[in-house]
């Protein structure tokens, strides 16, 4: 059975969502059964000024269609694509669904006119892949007769190696000098729903002797960078250091040098953490985690078994957590073993490609 995957965001185009089809297409039960359609080469998007600039996809998808055999095709965006593949089903008679990872759900559905697309979308649609269990209720509860076509594929994990070179574990700890410390890590964009500002308000909240021997280290950039360096206290700049962007390599290195991974992300205005295979990835070194009560994080973090979830709108609720697992090296080493475990075995890519195959087949 051939596939079509059309989707604006896939490598090199950064992020979750591109992170997510990359691997989606690279752990495809046969790999030549999927064709991926993106931009990289503008065949799907001009840019243009033009009030459609998508509209040159249909032709695109058409195309590939008739040239590559194509029996199923495969929305990454619902907004535009999912119009763009919804017309040409009316001239072509090729299935296809639909996948919704949060934001773009909650964004299709804020306006009437967008919302009414939406719901002819979906309603044409033999499937709708949701990237998490909180956009799928999203999805019951709005269009409550799509029940049934709902299929919920996480984020995997990869075999990959996450086992930097002992030197660079070392370069890093004899630079910040890292012995005797307890280490927070956050690696995330520089923006408020990442919930990197209120965990520097709960370090603020904590007295010297509470957050004596922390260090707290931030991966990333954004546009909001200033407003958090704003945020670090004169006498939490000894244990505030923002990184900047870092290499996958010293990604890793971070992973296993930290003791505690937070990133409390919220919900503001329906932008939402649709996932966040970055806990994944920290629970496959051991780590526990430090999660915000919002979107689809549920997923990945449970309670009290490979993290903690606090609320992220609350200064004590994180400051409470980070003093928790500060304290008690014990729960950290179950909590990171937990989710390891629970990573290797729940969340591979190669079965989430499995079920989604099985699931379209089953609908079709």
């Amino acid at each position: 059975m051939k596939f079509l995957l059309v989707s604006e965001e896939y490598p090199p185009f950064k992020g979750g969502v591109a992170h997510y089809y990359y691997n989606l297409a690279l752990n495809f039960p046969y790999s030549d059964d999927l064709v991926v359609l993106n931009n990289n080469k503008l065949e799907i998007n001009s840019q243009s000024n033009w009030p459609f600039p998508w509209f040159k996809s249909i032709g695109a998808i058409l195309k590939k269609i008739k040239n590559n055999n194509i029996e199923f095709i495969l929305a990454g965006q619902i907004l535009p694509y999912g119009t763009a593949i919804y017309i040409t089903s009316l001239f072509k008679r090729t299935p296809y669904g639909v996948f919704l990872h949060g934001m773009d759900f909650s964004f299709a559905t804020r306006k009437k006119r967008k919302k009414y697309l939406t719901r002819l979308i979906l309603k044409k649609s033999k499937i709708i892949v949701a990237a998490n269990s909180f956009v799928a209720e999203e999805v019951k509860n709005i269009f409550p007769k799509l029940d049934e076509k709902i299929i919920v594929v996480n984020p995997g994990i990869s075999e990959i190696n996450i086992n930097p070179s002992p030197q660079d574990k070392e370069i890093i700890e004899n630079k910040y000098e890292l012995q005797g410390k307890t280490v927070l890590f956050t690696l995330a964009r520089l923006v408020k729903r990442k919930g990197i500002d209120m965990t520097l308000k709960a370090l603020a909240k904590m007295s010297e002797e509470e957050k004596k021997d922390m260090l707290y280290f931030i991966a990333g950039s954004g546009k909001d960078e200033l407003y958090l360096r704003s945020l670090v206290s004169r006498e939490d700049k000894k244990r505030v250091f923002f990184l900047g962007q870092i290499s996958e390599d010293e990604k890793w290195s971070w992973f296993h040098k930290c003791d505690i991974f937070i990133m409390p992300s919220r919900n503001i205005a329906g932008d939402y953490e649709g996932f966040g295979i970055v806990y994944l990835e920290a629970n496959l070194c051991l780590k526990p985690v430090i999660a915000g009560n919002a979107g689809g994080v549920g997923d990945a973090v449970l309670n009290e078994k490979n993290g903690l979830i606090v609320d992220p709108e609350d200064e004590e609720s994180i400051k409470d957590a980070i003093l928790k697992l500060k304290n008690n090296p014990n729960l950290r080493n179950e909590m990171g073993q937990f989710g390891k475990n629970r990573a290797i075995n729940e969340f591979s890519w190669q079965n989430q490609a499995k079920d989604l195959v099985e699931f379209i087949k089953m609908k079709i």
